[in-house]
């Protein structure tokens, strides 16, 4: 025989869960006189062959053919009520819930004014409530196939980072301005999330952003670019990057004495050469236009064919950059290249690559 569910009630000692089912596995089996207890801010819907049916309100309710209008013709019940009748009944909460926090699981990658590419991370929170607990069932039971309260956080904070990204990607605003946007990167965010959860049966009711925090990598590259513009001038942040590689040379802990002398050697000979690269280029008159036949390959600013092999300022030419901000693409690991000494040395495969990624 089977088991006649005569009460159906619910009460949830958690305050958490968003939709609880009965029974929790299989089908159930209910006859007319059967009672469904529902809560202040609950709401029971019986389902039956992967759609929704009926819906109660708060209250205690005697199933009747009266009550069950859909679900009665549906499976033809004889009007005797003593004839059991399988379906599963999902108790949705009506509440709001509060404080319901999201976060991008990995950084976003956006491109920037002022430093070319970076990746953040970002969290906040909202509060959504169910708005259509029918729609609700059909779209997260019914098609989903979830029902755990647990799988649907899940779900609904997807949502949310998906949004949240394609609005940071769409507003192009740099990441030095984006504490200041908080308030209207939430509001954007919302309105795109909004619809989504329209579709669902539930209403967003507020969503905020708490944070916007640079990866490890791009806060190191900020604070390059940070260095650099307070030194001002580029000769002056390239001197400055040797002399900060040799005070690490000269402090290696493996190298001893040998490794500050080294340091120390590498040191001298770091400043003599430059020194002779300044004085030469001092003195170096401008070249003179070279013969058509025989002409190197010219600057990408130049209207010519452009290097196979560039330097800094080639590559900024060709990339419609200063050459600050190749600097510090480089140095974010965005564009490979080859340090000669104190200059780079990047190649034509390597800036294509760059812009077709």
């Amino acid at each position: 025989m089977p088991r006649i569910i005569d009460v159906v009630e619910f009460i949830d000692e958690s305050g958490r869960e968003i939709v609880h089912r009965i029974p929790e596995r299989g089908s159930g089996d209910f006859r007319f006189g059967s009672q469904v207890i529902v809560r202040e801010q609950q709401a029971a819907v019986f389902f039956r062959d992967g759609k929704a049916m009926d819906v109660f309100d708060a209250g205690r309710h005697t199933i009747t053919s009266a009550n069950l209008p859909i679900l009665s013709g549906l499976i033809g019940l004889a009007t005797s009520g003593k004839t059991p009748f399988t379906a599963e009944v999902y108790y949705v909460s009506m509440r709001q819930f509060l404080d319901m926090g999201w976060g991008t699981p990995e950084p976003v990658t956006m491109r920037d004014a002022d430093f070319g590419m970076v990746r953040l991370r970002a969290n906040g929170v909202y509060t959504f409530e169910i708005k259509d607990p029918s729609l609700f069932v059909n779209k997260i039971v019914g098609t989903q196939g979830i029902y755990e309260t647990s799988q649907i956080e899940n779900m609904l904070r997807g949502i949310v980072i998906s949004k949240f990204s394609d609005l940071l990607g769409e507003i192009k605003i740099p990441f030095l301005d984006l504490p200041a946007k908080y308030d209207e990167i939430g509001a954007g965010t919302k309105a795109k999330v909004m619809d989504e959860f329209g579709q669902f049966g539930i209403a967003l009711k507020s969503l905020y952003v708490r944070s916007i925090s640079p990866t490890e990598e791009t806060a190191k590259a900020i604070d390059e670019r940070s260095q650099m513009g307070a030194i001002g001038d580029m000769t002056k942040y390239m001197q400055f990057q040797a002399a900060r590689g040799i005070r690490d040379a000269a402090q290696n802990p493996n190298g001893g004495v040998a490794g500050a002398g080294v340091g120390l050697g590498a040191g001298l000979g770091m400043g003599q050469m430059m020194a002779g690269a300044f004085a030469q280029s001092m003195q170096q008159p401008p070249a003179a236009p070279a013969a058509a036949a025989g002409a190197a390959p010219v600057a990408p600013t130049g209207g010519g064919p452009v290097p196979e092999v560039m330097t800094t300022q080639e590559a900024a030419a060709y990339l419609k950059v200063t050459e600050a901000d190749v600097l510090a693409m480089i140095q974010g690991g965005q564009v490979k290249a080859k340090q000669i000494g104190t200059a780079y040395r990047i190649s034509k495969k390597a800036l294509d690559d760059f812009l077709s990624s």
